[in-house]
């Protein structure tokens, strides 16, 4: 079985999904998230004829919540038994060749929050954060649908407030291509419970200082919801493969 979180706007995928069943965040023991796009339920199901559980929102840091509190969603779907992670976000594109509306699948990460649920547990081997397997089936099931699909380092911050001009020039300069605010400490769970991850984000604006508009979560939002399709289809072609007998 695979679990699929849902990041800001990305709603929408779960329509997609055969639903056998929904779970509440509370049922689950999770908080419920404070942040609009965050609908906060699990949701049992097929997509492509292959079960899966996705998980519709994340709590975060910025809401107040520790990292094993933000990661505590992994740790229940793997109670579940999930054995791999897909893992969706809403970024900002620090790349000037990765425009807003299009997907980036993340080939590494910076983890910039100053924490990780792991405190006090065993070292975890983060060489190969994201299966490279996994990511190549990715990619050639993109190329299959014609889909634009970036590969990239995603930095994850705490937030909320987003990026200064110079923080983005500093972060574009470390070797980031997009930021956010979640997904690092959620791949660091998994990766510690021996999943498979694959991370994706729907690049939704410009960092600040690369374009003149002010950043407003709401287009975040909206930009998601429109790009949701394309995810869709992704996921469709790649959940549909494994379901074929053989």
């Amino acid at each position: 079985m695979t679990g699929i979180v849902l990041g800001s706007g990305l709603g929408p995928l779960a329509d997609a999904v055969e639903v056998e069943r929904e779970v509440s965040f509370a049922v689950a023991g999770l908080p419920a998230s404070t942040v609009p796009g965050h609908s906060g339920k699990f949701v049992f199901g097929s997509l492509g004829g292959s079960p899966v559980v996705l998980m519709k929102g994340r709590v975060h840091l910025y809401e107040g919540h520790s990292p094993q509190t933000v990661t505590a969603g992994v740790r229940w779907m793997a109670g579940q038994g999930i054995k791999r992670l897909i893992l969706t976000n809403a970024a900002g594109t620090l790349n000037p060749d990765f425009h807003p509306g299009t997907w980036m699948m993340f080939c590494d990460h910076l983890n910039l929050t100053g924490a990780s649920p792991l405190e006090g547990a065993d070292f975890v081997d983060m060489s190969a954060a994201y299966d490279p397997a996994w990511c190549a089936v990715f990619r050639k099931a993109a190329l299959a649908l014609a889909m634009p699909l970036h590969e990239g380092v995603y930095a994850g911050l705490r937030g909320p407030q987003y990026e200064t001009p110079a923080e983005v020039r500093m972060l574009h300069t470390i070797g980031a291509d997009a930021v956010g605010m979640s997904t690092v400490l959620e791949t660091i769970q998994a990766r510690s419970l021996g999943l498979s991850v694959a991370a994706f984000s729907c690049l939704t604006n410009w960092a600040a200082g690369i374009s003149a508009t002010p950043l407003d979560h709401h287009e975040v939002v909206e930009t998601g919801r429109q790009a949701a399709q394309a995810m869709i289809s992704l996921l469709g072609k790649v959940l549909a493969e494994d379901a074929k007998p053989g």
